[in-house]
């Protein structure tokens, strides 16, 4: 296919140059280079392009009509090539990117809406899951995902941020059942579980550096972060929740943050891409506003941290 290219680059030039001889010196190749290229296209195609005799090349009715398809292909050709270039200046196309259900639409959706708002020319396809994607058999530009990423050089991950988890029950909660004060106080609490994939998460505490799993003592198991929160909120335990979930709740005392004096443990958020030589304009501004307007907006009050 390369070789049929540079003969239909040779055969053009020699058409607009007017001789074999001067479309070498265009061409920068030896008159005989060009000769067997035109020899090798009109072999290929079983017809012949030129009239040739010792003092001029003439085209044939059959290479006057390639000539016209060979310009019209190359017209297309550089429209194609323009449409690109200019790809790389304008933000324009469409944008696929994944993003976690509740994560999404608190703080990631309203980021890629006013992006979408800015740049008139880009198409923005947002989708809410919690489950792992596939970024490139499933065709997205860009996923948002929080926690530990797998080892994968088929990947570019690109760190937004982190959110740190908080331990938490309703006042009045607490004022029956007390506040716990140790790991093994903890363990004796009714809790409200989380559910991810069938499976209860287990809690995670810092104690002197090291990170400790505690089993839940769950009363109600859910799959539904928000929902864990709103049953925390009306009595049925302590709950684990990640801070951008539990701040508002804080700040209205709906919740009362517990456990606090032991260090918090904090998952990592990534922007992650397929690996690719040159990184597409529209995914770039995408996560250099996700750099710029995400730690902002998910950054937890020094308030809260009592």
């Amino acid at each position: 296919m390369r070789d049929n290219l540079n003969g239909i680059e040779v055969f053009v030039a020699v058409v607009e140059a007017g001789s074999f001889a001067q479309a070498a010196i265009k061409l920068q190749i030896t008159r005989s280079a060009v000769g067997k290229s035109i020899a090798r296209l009109e072999h290929r195609l079983k017809i012949l392009l030129f009239h040739r005799t010792t003092r001029c090349q003439s085209l044939t009715d059959e290479g006057t009509l390639f000539h016209e398809h060979c310009m019209r292909a190359l017209e297309e050709i550089r429209t194609g090539e323009a449409q690109l270039e200019s790809g790389k200046r304008q933000v324009n196309g469409r944008l696929r990117v994944s993003m976690p259900v509740l994560f999404g639409h608190l703080y990631v959706a309203p980021i890629m809406i006013e992006l979408a708002e800015r740049h008139p020319g880009l198409t923005l396809e947002m989708s809410f899951n919690d489950r792992m994607v596939d970024l490139v058999e499933e065709g997205f530009d860009l996923v948002i995902r929080n926690g530990s990423l797998p080892d994968s050089s088929d990947l570019v991950a690109r760190r937004l941020g982190e959110h740190r988890m908080v331990f938490c029950a309703s006042p009045a909660y607490l004022h029956r059942c007390g506040e716990p004060k140790t790991i093994e106080d903890l363990k004796r609490h009714d809790a409200v579980a989380y559910m991810r994939f069938g499976r209860v998460l287990n809690w995670q505490v810092r104690v002197e550096g090291q990170v400790q799993e505690i089993k839940p003592k769950a009363r109600l198991l859910m799959d539904d972060l928000r929902a864990v929160a709103d049953a925390a909120i009306a009595n049925f335990g302590v709950a684990w929740l990640p801070c951008w979930l539990a701040r508002d709740h804080l700040l209205r005392a709906e919740l009362k943050e517990v456990f606090a004096d032991h260090s918090s443990v904090a998952f990592p958020i990534n922007a992650l891409w397929p690996h690719t030589p040159h990184l597409l304009l529209k995914t770039r501004v995408a996560v250099d506003a996700l750099l710029a307007k995400l730690p902002a907006r998910m950054a937890v009050l020094k308030a809260l941290q009592v």
